[in-house]
């Protein structure tokens, strides 16, 4: 399955609810989902700059594809790395560099989050788009 094919399923889950504490209730049980890091990984080199919350993340690169763990200490934000979790993982970098998260906008989340929050949001899509772009690069043939 494809990012964009993970983000529709994401915005068609969403259409489902018509006010927002039915959408923040859904994205804690999305939490229950996510692939949580190994408690090893759970250290500061881990922790996500830019979160009013700690959010870990972790990214393991297998057979071309990058798989990543997450958790954090506050529900919603564990709810939010899970969607990214979700659309992001078992993609190759190059995907990840690429995607447009079209999703975030179309389900309302950043308008619908503190300004704290949307930060954070932020600064999570910007870590795993760091470490695809680690991964890539540390894949490259040399010349």
């Amino acid at each position: 399955m494809t990012i964009k094919n993970r983000q529709q399923e994401i915005i068609e889950e969403f259409e489902i609810y018509d006010d927002w504490m039915d959408k923040y209730s859904y994205l804690i049980e999305l939490s229950k989902d996510l692939p949580i890091i190994n408690d090893d990984a759970k250290k500061d080199e881990n922790l996500i700059n830019g979160c009013q919350s700690k959010v870990w993340l972790h990214a393991d690169f297998d057979d071309g594809k990058i798989y990543f763990t997450a958790d954090s200490d506050a529900i919603i934000t564990k709810g939010i790395i899970a969607l990214l979790v979700r659309v992001l993982s078992n993609s190759t970098p190059q995907e990840i560099i690429d995607a447009d998260l079209h999703f975030i906008n179309e389900i309302g989340l950043k308008e619908n989050l503190s300004p704290t929050r949307s930060n954070g949001l932020l600064s999570m899509v910007k870590q795993m788009k760091l470490y695809a772009i680690a991964y890539k690069t540390k894949n490259l043939p040399c010349l």
